[in-house]
């Protein structure tokens, strides 16, 4: 692990030694679409530029401003002449004739200031989502064997938390265990949006009978992008959240949370 792969070397005391640690790297990334700005997302970059472009294919599909990668004429960099090595900015630009671009924008838009408001109370956000995401047609099971079997394996590709300790991972499995993609940000949704967006980019989306595992707590942002995905389960490292676990069961979403020594909740 070097620096410029999400990490970077800090000078601190440590019971009162000066030493040398690393650090996760936090830095915005703004999104254009069609030219206009969209969101700003703290994220950690990585040293592929790729991920940057995963992560803004997977947030606009969670998000429902894109039904797939049919929708997604061009993702690109914008560079910044002032750092020629690294650009803080994605655009991104809609198919032609996709339905009602406009109103996907303006609703993302809103989506976006309501989310991170105070005036939404669960309900209405439960609602909010199966009007983009109806609840699947059945709920998975997973075996106890392999809940436990892959929050072990999701600890195998997380090199930078290893490393800095403050990254959250998040890793995509089919039904059988097989490992299909693996990401880690600063932030928990991130790193969900990242292996969602590397799939779809692959024109793999949606995620139907495939499993996510997640170093954090499921909180609802979790379950909804995994709803939206169309996966069918969302297996936590951490507790869920009351909202989560009431989309999850209204979802039909399978829920397993606190994945700690051969236990977990299954929330039914």
């Amino acid at each position: 692990m070097k620096p410029g792969d999400g990490i970077t070397p800090v000078r601190l005391l440590r019971d009162g030694v000066d030493t040398e640690d690393l650090l996760a790297v936090e830095e915005p990334l703004e999104i254009r679409l069609d030219g206009r700005p969209l969101a700003v997302l703290m994220r950690t970059p990585g040293a592929d530029p790729e991920e940057d472009l995963n992560l803004v294919a997977g947030f606009l599909a969670t998000e429902g401003v894109i039904d797939g990668l049919d929708d997604l004429m061009a993702l690109a960099h914008c560079p910044d002449p002032l750092r020629p090595d690294r650009s803080n900015v994605v655009l991104a630009t809609l198919a032609p004739g996709v339905r009602a671009a406009a109103d996907r924008f303006e609703r993302a838009r809103r989506d976006l200031y309501a989310a991170s408001s105070c005036g939404l109370c669960g309900k209405a956000s439960i609602d909010r989502v199966f009007q983009s995401a109806p609840p699947l047609a059945e709920r998975a099971e997973v075996p106890a064997a392999r809940i436990a079997a892959l929050v072990e394996r999701l600890g195998r590709v997380q090199p930078r938390f290893a490393a800095t300790g403050g990254l959250h991972g998040a890793a995509l499995f089919t039904k059988n265990g097989d490992l299909l993609a693996a990401a880690e940000d600063i932030g928990r949704h991130n790193a969900v949006d990242k292996i969602i967006g590397a799939r779809l980019r692959q024109d793999q989306f949606p995620l139907t009978d495939h499993l996510l595992v997640v170093s954090c707590r499921a909180g609802f942002e979790i379950v909804q992008k995994a709803l939206v995905a169309r996966i069918a389960a969302v297996i936590a490292v951490g507790a869920a959240s009351s909202l989560a676990d009431t989309l999850a069961r209204e979802g039909r979403l399978a829920l397993y949370s606190f994945v700690r020594d051969g236990r977990f909740n299954a929330h039914r």
